[in-house]
């Protein structure tokens, strides 16, 4: 399956937990590898990228409860 980046602009999604007023982030695959996360308050705003390897890395430490301290 093509990147939705290759089709044209990346298409960006943000959680089912979202709060309704819109405190959340937004992630997308902006093709090659990398992976983009923006606020998704300001669509405008700067986007942050990681290669995958860094996302999944990120996701097994969620997974793992190393970020409990922020929540």
């Amino acid at each position: 399956m093509p990147s939705e980046a290759a089709a044209g602009a990346p298409e960006w999604h943000k959680s089912t937990f979202s709060l309704a007023n819109g405190e959340c982030v937004e992630v997308a695959d902006l093709g090659g590898g990398v992976i983009g996360l923006r606020d998704s308050k300001d669509p405008d705003s700067p986007v942050l990228r990681f290669t995958r390897a860094e996302m999944n890395a990120f996701l097994r430490g969620v997974d793992a409860g190393e970020f409990n301290s922020y929540r």
